[in-house]
């Protein structure tokens, strides 16, 4: 049984100026989201600012994020780490705050090989009981899940059930949909390629673009669920632009600026990440009005 079907936003985690995490302004995003036929909430994910929030406002942020949605739709925690103990401290503790899923990206800067990345995800998989979707996310994380090694661990760790495809490589989702014969769920990790990685047997994607457009980025899925493969292929098409825009800089520069934009309080980013070169910002702007998003 999957996590979910359709479109999964990955959430920004709103700031307040002085830097701490808005939780007021967090909850109103979930609601927003909820309202606009959101599949899936995932917290705490690389769009969420992850890596630079501590292990305390991490954690406390997933238990906001599962005490806020109140089951209305699942809740997957981000919790991937490039420590696999680490990982498996974030697994086991969001596992104890109710969360319906775990999203695991590839350790970063370490580089495992692919006996390394198997010993990994099993060992965080056997230190909880609730599903994993694995992240694959090479262009962030120096690291690539070959589909055999993600077959393999599906096919042998009972727990790790689907994958953030975000390689961008659609001949490697192509062969992973092959190999696997349905035993992984596939998921796609860029706005993009939502139609694509569908068309290859996919369940979904795991959105930024969702952050802005709820409603649309769910109705590419439901279309196509709905064998309306013009209508779904229409609306792919009509976000390109907007979708081009939204990673112009470096995720999530451009979605917590969209965010602002929209009326929402999305506020600053956490160092490294800065504001949006001016030029940029335009071209946002522009796509946001082309999309009908703001005047």
């Amino acid at each position: 049984m999957a996590i979910f079907k359709g479109a999964g936003v990955a959430i920004v985690t709103p700031m307040t100026e002085t830097g701490a995490v808005n939780f007021e302004e967090l909850g109103r995003l979930i609601d927003f989201q909820i309202e606009n036929s959101t599949d899936a909430i995932i917290i705490c994910g690389t769009t969420g600012e992850s890596s630079t929030l501590s292990e305390e406002e991490h954690l406390e942020t997933i238990k906001y994020c599962i005490k806020r949605v109140n089951h209305r739709v699942p809740v997957i925690a981000g919790t991937g780490s490039n420590c696999t103990e680490t990982a498996i401290y974030l697994s086991k503790e969001a596992e104890e705050v109710g969360a319906d899923g775990l999203l695991v990206v590839t350790p970063y800067y370490n580089k495992a090989t692919q006996a390394g990345l198997i010993t990994h995800y099993t060992k965080i998989a056997e230190a909880v009981n609730i599903p994993i979707i694995m992240y694959n996310v090479p262009s962030r994380t120096g690291t690539n899940i070959q589909p055999q090694t993600a077959v393999t661990l599906a096919k042998n760790v009972k727990n790790i059930v689907g994958i953030k495809e975000a390689s961008g490589n659609l001949s490697q989702v192509a062969k992973l949909a092959a190999l696997s014969q349905g035993c992984i769920d596939i998921y796609s990790g860029n706005d993009d390629q939502i139609l694509p990685i569908l068309s290859l047997g996919g369940l979904g994607v795991i959105s930024v673009l969702s952050n802005v457009a709820p409603k649309q980025t769910h109705d590419i899925c439901q279309n196509y669920f709905d064998g309306k493969t013009a209508e779904a292929t229409k609306m792919q098409l009509d976000a390109i632009e907007l979708i081009d825009a939204l990673f112009c800089e470096v995720n999530p520069i451009p979605v917590k600026h969209a965010l602002n934009l929209m009326g929402f309080n999305a506020g600053p980013l956490r160092l490294p990440l800065s504001p949006m070169e001016p030029q940029n910002l335009e071209k946002l702007k522009n796509a946001m009005k082309n999309y009908g998003l703001v005047k």
